[in-house]
């Protein structure tokens, strides 16, 4: 009867938790005896209303003290300072830079006519620690210009100021053109530019364009050429005066300006070139240089002197107009003429050499029999149509 009043105590304690505090309880495995269950979830109660509120563990030996309140041993996370900056920055030196200063010739934009040589220079200054011996200009890109692809530059010290030049020359076709320049060490570093061209090159920027045509009179100059005569073959030849005497048998060349020509005209501008009289004698006169403009051609009326009584003679010749360029002769037209009572005009474009600075030469050939050659150009010039 007593233990089953304890056993009630023990029973109305449980629920009574229960109720109170809603704590959970433990399954006890399904090997433990109802006894044993009641009596562990009443121990647990017991030492639940002992404990401070939710510090203590149940402890699984029965009547035994409490255990004392676990130790906190977590350790509060260390956080690490911050970090110092040690990389500030500090003064360096740079051994090789230069600083682009000035154009000292041919200002950007300057205008130009084909082929014109020319000298570009610029002055830079060594803002750098280190002497500049043995450095040299290249060219970096855009247009050369016919400039040399390196050139050495004048020792400069730190701080030393130098004026570097090519020798340039401008395209033979009209436009804009520009090309960049750098200096290089000995070492091959390529220099930056304090305010150069992307802080690295350094330019020459030109513009050409063909001038307005003059012209090249080939009458008029007629007395400025270098004539010659010869014989076929061609063994040197004779140099010959220009004006004649009509009378020299080595050829003459001379003005005839209004005679009488075999189509009964009276033309101002006359030159009449004789070659040697021999079989396929010869006659030949090299001009001064004319650099020629675009669009321009050379025109002129070959034939023959009339006779005395205005009939034809019995010419038969070859004329030639050549042009002579770096040594070497090259034919621009050729043409078989007789004397019959007309005059050939002819009109030769001069495109493919535009821009070319040339000698033309004018020739003509004893198309077998020298006789009676009294050949002729009237109004032999270089002109714009």
């Amino acid at each position: 009867m007593r233990r089953i009043d304890r056993f009630k105590i023990a029973i109305s304690i449980l629920l009574l938790a229960a109720l109170a505090c809603n704590l959970p309880q433990a399954t006890p495995p399904p090997s433990e005896q109802p006894i044993a269950a009641f009596t562990a979830a009443a121990q647990t109660v017991a030492a639940q209303l002992t404990q401070s509120a939710g510090n203590q563990v149940p402890t699984d030996t029965p009547g035994g003290p409490p255990p004392p309140p676990p130790t906190n041993t977590s350790v509060p996370p260390t956080i690490a300072p911050l970090p110092t900056n040690t990389n500030q920055p500090t003064p360096t030196t740079e051994c090789d830079k230069a600083q682009f200063i000035s154009d000292q010739s041919i200002p950007d934009g300057t205008t130009m006519a084909p082929g014109t040589a020319f000298t570009k220079i610029w002055r830079l200054k060594n803002i750098g620690t280190c002497t500049w011996a043995g450095y040299s200009l290249i060219f970096d890109s855009g247009d050369s210009m016919g400039g040399a692809a390196s050139s050495a530059i004048a020792n400069t010290p730190p701080g030393g100021i130098v004026d570097i030049s090519i020798n340039l020359t401008a395209p033979a076709a009209t436009g804009n053109y520009r090309g960049y320049w750098r200096i290089r060490s000995a070492s091959g570093y390529l220099l930056p530019v304090i305010n150069g061209y992307q802080v690295k090159s350094f330019y020459v920027d030109i513009k050409v364009e063909a001038p307005a045509s003059t012209g090249f009179d080939l009458h008029s100059q007629a007395s400025s050429a270098q004539w010659i005569s010869c014989g076929s073959p061609c063994g040197g030849g004779t140099v010959l005066s220009f004006g004649g005497p009509e009378t020299d048998a080595n050829g003459f060349v001379l003005y005839r300006n209004g005679a009488l020509l075999e189509d009964g005209s009276t033309p101002a501008k006359v030159l009449e070139m004789h070659p040697m009289w021999v079989d396929d004698g010869m006659i030949s006169g090299l001009y001064p240089a004319y650099t020629v403009h675009a669009g321009e051609h050379f025109r002129a009326k070959i034939g023959f002197l009339a006779k005395s009584d205005g009939t034809c003679g019995v010419g038969n010749v070859v004329f030639q107009l050549n042009y002579k360029e770096s040594g070497t002769i090259h034919p621009l037209g050729s043409w078989t003429d007789t004397c019959n009572g007309s005059l050939l005009s002819i009109d030769v474009n001069l495109s493919a050499i535009a821009g070319h600075t040339v000698q033309f030469a004018l020739v003509v050939l004893a198309n077998g029999t020298s006789a009676q050659d009294w050949a002729v150009w009237v109004s032999p010039r270089v002109m714009t149509p």
